[in-house]
């Protein structure tokens, strides 16, 4: 949570469009086109004999005909007749270009961004692999293409005091077995090694959990599908956190040989 800055709603617009939903981006340009014909169904009231066939004073033909002349549909009907109404109709003409070039711009960059479908497990774990104690979670892409030149970083955040007696949550890099992969295709299963040298040292559930401890996950690639980098992330918390499990198998070898990636295992742990 932020506090005490100058809000730029503005400025963030685009990030803001960009990032939510669709809804809220549909809703948005429905908005903006209402409000525009809204306001320039007022102002042609302001001539009522400006319109030709429009009922003077009625504000249902001056919406209709803002419409017409926004959307440039033009049935003909109706058409302006006085200076003032030919100046706003140039007016709304104008405004319809721009929004009509912002709208589609908006639809185009949301629908050609690409994002990478990748599942994190919902649980980190702590435990043994090859005889020695690390942690280890796994990562699954959700979607049929590859993510080429895939590489991965893991870091924890954890409080800490200075010298000087500055307190401060600080970052930590986790060294892993495997941080790149040529081609992630189906599952990877990211492992951290706690030897002498890792942050994680000596640590145990009830440490990590009065620590408020964040282990932060982010991952890269290269969508072989657009030729664009893509990214993931996600967070553990300390409640996210379990110890004497494993992960069962996701991965099965069909009697035609082909390798068969069951995603919605991805999750699935047993005791270790």
């Amino acid at each position: 949570m932020r506090t005490g800055g100058t809000p730029h709603p503005l400025t963030d617009l685009y990030y803001r469009v960009l990032a939510g939903r669709w809804r809220g981006l549909m809703l948005l340009i429905a908005a903006v086109y209402l409000g525009v014909n809204a306001a320039f169904a007022a102002l042609y009231l302001l001539d009522p004999g400006g319109i030709a066939n429009a009922r003077p004073g009625s504000y249902a033909d001056a919406f209709h005909f803002s419409v017409q002349t926004l959307s440039t549909i033009g049935y003909g009907n109706m058409y302006p007749v006085s200076h003032l109404a030919k100046t706003l109709v140039l007016a709304e003409a104008v405004t319809g270009l721009l929004c009509t070039a912002l709208a589609t711009g908006l639809v185009f960059a949301k629908f050609a961004r690409p994002q990478a479908r990748v599942v994190f497990s919902d649980k980190i774990l702590w435990g043994t692999l090859d005889e020695r104690p690390v942690v280890m979670f796994r990562v699954g892409n959700a979607r049929g293409n590859e993510l080429v030149e895939a590489s991965i970083r893991v870091s924890v955040l954890l409080p800490e005091q200075s010298p000087e007696g500055h307190r401060m949550r600080r970052l930590h890099d986790l060294a892993l077995r495997r941080a790149q992969t040529p081609l992630f295709a189906l599952s990877w299963l990211v492992v951290h090694e706690i030897d002498a040298a890792s942050p994680l040292h000596g640590l145990d559930a009830d440490d990590l959990r009065r620590l408020r401890a964040r282990i932060i996950v982010s991952l890269v690639g290269v969508d072989a599908t657009f030729s664009q980098q893509v990214h993931a992330r996600h967070i553990y918390t300390a409640e996210d956190m379990c110890w004497g499990r494993r992960f069962v198998d996701v991965l099965h070898e069909r009697e035609d040989g082909v390798i068969e990636f069951d995603i919605s295992r991805i999750h699935d742990t047993t005791p270790a």
